[in-house]
């Protein structure tokens, strides 16, 4: 069999088009035909490979500030004679790169073994009439491919011929565009007879079509082409001819690729280190200039015995000043926390465990819990200012139900019998007729498909590319009129009489998003002809008879308001001669290669008018458990949810209200223009829609509606002046509505409106949730990347930093778990830049009493286990286990998550704080020891304390104020805070005791032996420790002593208030009383019961 086959037609703006050869064989010999070179059936959703993982990885940690400045220490120890050893900087380094290595190269892991279950996948291709089974990844262009039932396509193809006489297939798209129910796609028309392995193998042809491109609901209009991770259901087989693979299929066209995204947490700690930086260079360039200052004085430059001459001190001076700088940067470069990224690094993995372990973050239903992939984004939980949501899944369960229907004005809901009681029956009749026959509804014998279930009492399933048709031939059904499926096309009803009606199904004219409306026309046994036609109230009153409108007019808006989606019901009579017009004018549209769109939507046009209104349906989409409570919740937490959808707008729009997205005060702007001329007319003509900043009233509530199309032409903008300011007018009506809508979005559509908002004045920190491979790009391109575990495969929960079992789980994700978290890690870095100053300022401090010789104050033991042991574990657990506010409360009062919001506990202002108290606590350390040891002696047989004495009375002080500073920010006690808090202090005085109490045979000088046993036998010393601790600790104590007067005042306040406001209430006084309800709990204010 000889065939040209063109699948893309009306594609002539087309860049470029391709031409595949069917089975690898050309049509003709006498054909000039160039083999052209495609791209393998592969799939790559991974970082790292086995060859690239360590120098790319290694590269990317060197990026981070802390590791590269910590790398350059190490190689200055190493190559210049430093006071301290390369492994107290090395070791902590070493250890922060190896456990981030091993971390992200686990995570890659998963996503190879996720990328290899695809490309390893079993499929058949057809070679010389046999099924040859093969793997996935090796599926060429041109190859013929069999799928069986429920198998998911393995590339994109052509349909040539299906096991169903009509040619034609059922699909479900979830993982494409998050609908799960049934599409119907027709197969070539030529090819169809070829339904068998010897008969499709005869097939030569070329296929010329369009070349990859991204746009997916474009390229889902061919009724013939078929899309990777789409799945064949109530189908036994068909054959398909692949054109794109790989990469190039829509699905991964649509992937965006995996980027390493990075906190704003990370950002403030750059912004500190930088900081701290600058104070690090100033200590060591202070310290290096007054070294040779004080080396002036002859007397102070060396001591008699080891005198240079003139010539060795002249020589290489400018070197020997800058290696004495290299030795004070060394010497001061624990200033710098290299330790402090172990320890996020740490409470970061140990923390996202409380995730999965919350209970109340669990379903029964799917028996799984909240999962995270990626714990390097938890405190970014708590800092979210937009929420981008899917619709169909992610609000909705996709579950519809019909409610009611009016007709002619009169309402039906659920009592069979009122249809005889109201004049006309006919009219009745007729219109549950239309419900029976306008529809795309199929018939499956009873199974489990896509979460519907048949009824109990019939043997067979529903299945429909809209959920809303299986509700509406449902309702149908409950009041007497059964659809009983297609068979060689007639249409089979049972009425109420229990009888079967037959009609032939001439032609239906499929829904698209302009006309917002589909029709059937059908002959019935008795030769008559009807047009039946739903849709949109907006689409079908225009193209009824006027006099007829109004009286449903009232049932549907108030269907509307009540959040139900409503759709009107029409019907024509047509004479045979009007049906001859309209079927030429049908088949010659539908044959058009060039503006066939166009065509086709002028006969529909002219088709479906001058109807007559029978009545409308309303039915609700079940929304998801808790919805409407979790956005309400998520808007008094200062955040912003828009829905991203490649739904119908009216649908999107009924879902909306429902959820309470869009309040019935709200004012909507509906952006929906078709040409650039309508947006350039909406967008500078204030005076027409309410677009512009100007005409913003502070009162009232606006919520914008937005298509794809559009999108499409203010995103990408052609040349000309006035289009290109489109982007930033359409921003500015964005950022201004309390709530927006973007309907029949591609999912790259999606990912442009996250990056959008994303690179805002400010950087917002955006969430992106959703339930399907069309998700992927936004979950991606945000932030944060929520995946919901719902009936629409794992691809976007594969792919999210977290993903959980229903969007009502985001309320304690972010309210609880992400203030928590967020309050935690703040607390761990100010904490940790706070207790390094305090540790290095009175070693600075220490030069100017040591002539700069950069002697150090500390011993190596304890420079080297500061950081690692005496103060790490504190912090961690406090990071990991503090909970300054119940996690009851966080959840009930959303307004407690604006106080943290905007990285409020990361600003300067606190950071600020944090340092003055380092420095004062510093200085407290230094100069009360230093006054301690103005007595020459203190003991009583004379004995006087060295340099090491002096420096181990100071980090003794240090370690026990900078932990029970600890102890005073601890609002949550558990035994595993007493447990390293009070375990920290006693480690440190056990090692102390150990290390100076033995000999140690590899160690060159034995300055520390005894000095720790020796210290504490001086009661002066011991007084000295206890005064100075208290002293640096008074201010915390005096700020947390002022802190709880003023939350008592304030408390005692509010209950005067409240006992005086019910008692002028209770005396008929007009005194109106406001308290916030923290506040008032069950007990007695001033003799009054409150419950």
């Amino acid at each position: 069999m000889d065939c040209r086959l063109r699948v893309c037609a009306g594609e002539e703006k087309r860049v470029g088009t391709r031409t595949v050869v069917v089975g690898h064989r050309p049509v003709s010999e006498t054909d000039a035909y160039v083999a052209q070179k495609f791209c393998d059936n592969r799939i790559v959703s991974s970082k790292y490979t086995l060859w690239n993982f360590l120098p790319k990885n290694l590269f990317e940690q060197f990026r981070r500030i802390a590791n590269f400045y910590f790398l350059i220490i190490f190689l200055v120890q190493v190559i210049v004679d430093t006071p301290t050893s390369p492994v107290t900087s090395g070791l902590p380094l070493f250890f922060v790169i190896t456990v981030t290595a091993i971390k992200q190269g686990y995570e890659d892991w998963l996503r190879h073994r996720a990328d290899n279950e695809v490309n390893k996948s079993n499929v058949f291709i057809v070679e010389n009439a046999k099924q040859v089974q093969k793997e996935s990844e090796k599926i060429k262009v041109g190859d013929i491919v069999e799928v069986k039932a429920d198998e998911t396509f393995p590339c994109d193809l052509i349909f040539l011929a299906s096991s169903s006489p009509d040619g034609t297939c059922y699909v479900t798209t979830a993982s494409l565009d998050g609908e799960s129910n049934f599409k119907t796609h027709y197969a070539v028309r030529d090819t169809t007879v070829l339904c068998t392995d010897e008969a499709i193998d005869t097939l030569t042809a070329t296929i010329e079509c369009e070349q990859p491109q991204p746009d997916l609901y474009k390229s889902l209009g061919p009724e013939n082409l078929l899309l990777k991770g789409a799945t064949l259901k109530n189908t036994q087989k068909i054959y398909g001819v692949a054109v794109y693979t790989g990469m190039e299929t829509k699905m991964a066209l649509n992937y965006q690729g995996k980027s390493q995204k990075r906190s704003a947490v990370e950002k403030s700690i750059n912004g500190f280190l930088i900081v701290y930086l600058c104070i690090l260079l100033s200590k060591a360039t202070v310290c290096t200039t007054l070294k040779y200052v004080w080396q002036s004085n002859p007397f102070n430059d060396e001591p008699w015995y080891n005198e240079k001459t003139k010539k060795e001190k002249e020589t290489f001076k400018v070197l020997r000043m800058f290696t004495d700088f290299l030795s004070f940067m060394v010497l001061f470069n624990f200033i710098i926390p290299v330790s402090m990224y172990v320890t996020v690094e740490m409470q970061k993995f140990l923390g996202s465990f409380f995730i999965s372990w919350d209970k109340e973050m669990y379903d029964e239903e799917i028996k799984e819990g909240a999962l995270v992939n990626t714990s390097d984004l938890n405190e970014e939980l708590g800092q979210v200012e937009y929420v981008f949501t899917d619709k169909t899944g992610t609000l909705t369960e996709n579950s519809m139900e019909f409610i009611e229907c009016c007709i002619d004005g009169h309402k039906y809901k659920d009592c069979i019998s009122e249809m005889g009681s109201v004049h006309g029956v006919s009219r009745e009749e007729l219109f549950l007729r239309a419900l029976c026959l306008c529809h795309t509804v199929q018939i499956k014998e009873a199974d489990q498909v896509d979460g519907l279930m048949g009824h109990p009492e019939r043997k067979y399933t529903y299945i429909s590319s809209s959920p809303d048709e299986i509700a509406l031939v449902k309702g149908a059904e409950k009041y007497g009129f059964t659809f009983l499926g297609l068979e060689n096309d007639f249409m089979k009803i049972r009425n109420q009489k229990n009888e079967t009606e037959m009609y032939q199904l001439l032609h239906v004219l499929n829904f698209d998003p302009v006309r917002r409306r589909m029709s059937v026309i059908v002959r019935t046994t008795t030769g008559k002809l009807f047009l039946f036609c739903k849709g949109a109230d907006s689409s079908i009153f225009p193209r009824v008879q006027q006099e007829e409108i109004q009286q449903t007019k009232v049932h549907v808006d108030r269907n509307a308001m009540d959040g139900y989606r409503t759709l009107c019901v029409a019907f024509k009579e047509l004479t045979q001669k009007e049906y001859d017009k309209i079927d030429k004018q049908l088949n010659e549209a539908k044959m058009a290669l060039q503006d066939r769109e166009e065509k086709m939507a002028k006969v529909f046009e002219d088709t479906e008018a001058d109807m007559h209104l029978i009545g409308a349906t309303a039915v609700e989409d079940r929304l998801q458990e808790q919805l409407a409570e979790t956005i309400e919740a998520l808007h008094a937490a200062g955040m912003k949810v828009w829905v991203l959808t490649g739904d119908k707008m009216e649908t999107a729009k009924s879902t909306c209200y429902a959820c309470r997205l869009f309040q019935t005060s709200t004012e909507l702007l509906e952006l929906t223009a078709r040409t650039v001329g309508e947006i350039n007319f909406l967008m500078s003509d204030s005076k027409h829609v309410p677009c512009v900043p100007r005409s913003w009233t502070l009162t009232q509530e606006y919520g914008l509606i937005i298509d794809g199309a559009t999108l499409s032409l203010i995103l990408n903008p052609s040349q000309d002046s006035g289009s290109s300011n489109y982007k930033n007018i359409f921003l500015q009506i964005c950022l201004k509505c309390a709530a927006v809508l973007c309907c029949r979005m591609a999912p790259l559509q999606k990912a442009q409106i996250v990056r959008m908002v994303k690179n805002t004045k400010g950087s917002p920190i955006t969430l992106s949730v959703g339930d399907g491979a069309n998700d992927v790009s936004m979950i991606l391109e945000a932030h944060v990347g929520i995946g919901i575990k719902g009936k629409e495969g794992r691809q976007a929960s594969r792919n999210s930093d977290y993903a959980v079992p229903k969007f009502k789980h985001l309320r304690k994700l972010l309210l609880a778990h992400g203030h928590l978290y967020y309050v935690r890690i703040a607390h761990l870095v100010q904490y940790f830049f706070y207790k390094n100053l305090c540790f290095i300022l009175p070693q600075f401090l220490y030069q100017f009493f040591c002539g700069f010789s950069q002697q150090p104050l500390y011993d190596a033991a304890y420079l080297t286990m500061y950081n690692i042991c005496f103060t790490s574990l504190p912090i961690l657990a406090y990071s990991l286990l503090e909970q300054h506010i119940n996690i009851d409360t966080l959840t009930s009062d959303p307004q407690l998550y604006m106080k943290v919001s905007d990285n409020a506990m990361l600003q300067w202002r606190p950071f600020l704080y944090w340092t003055f108290l380092g420095a004062f606590e510093g200085l407290v350390f230094f100069f009360g020891v230093y006054f301690l040891f103005q007595n020459s002696s203190l003991e009583d047989n004379g004995k006087v304390f060295g340099n090491w004495t002096f420096g181990t009375i100071v980090f003794t002080v240090l370690v026990f104020t900078v932990t029970l500073k600890l102890a005073l920010d601890t609002r949550f006690w558990t035994w595993m805070n007493h447990f390293v808090i009070w375990g920290s202090l006693a480690f440190y005085v056990f090692f102390s005791f150990f290390w100076g109490g033995v000999i140690w045979p590899f160690l060159k000088q034995q300055r520390m032996y005894f000095v720790f046993t020796h210290m504490l036998t001086s009661v002066s010393t011991w007084l000295a420790i206890i005064l100075l601790i208290f002293i640096s600790l008074f201010p915390e104590i005096l700020l947390i002593v002022l802190k709880s007067i003023k939350e008592k005042n304030h408390q005692v306040r509010n209950e005067v208030i409240l006992c005086l406001g019910v008692g002028a209430g209770g005396s008929g006084s007009g005194l109106v009383v406001f308290a916030h309800p923290s506040l008032i709990t069950k007990g007695s204010y001033c003799g009054l019961s409150v419950q």
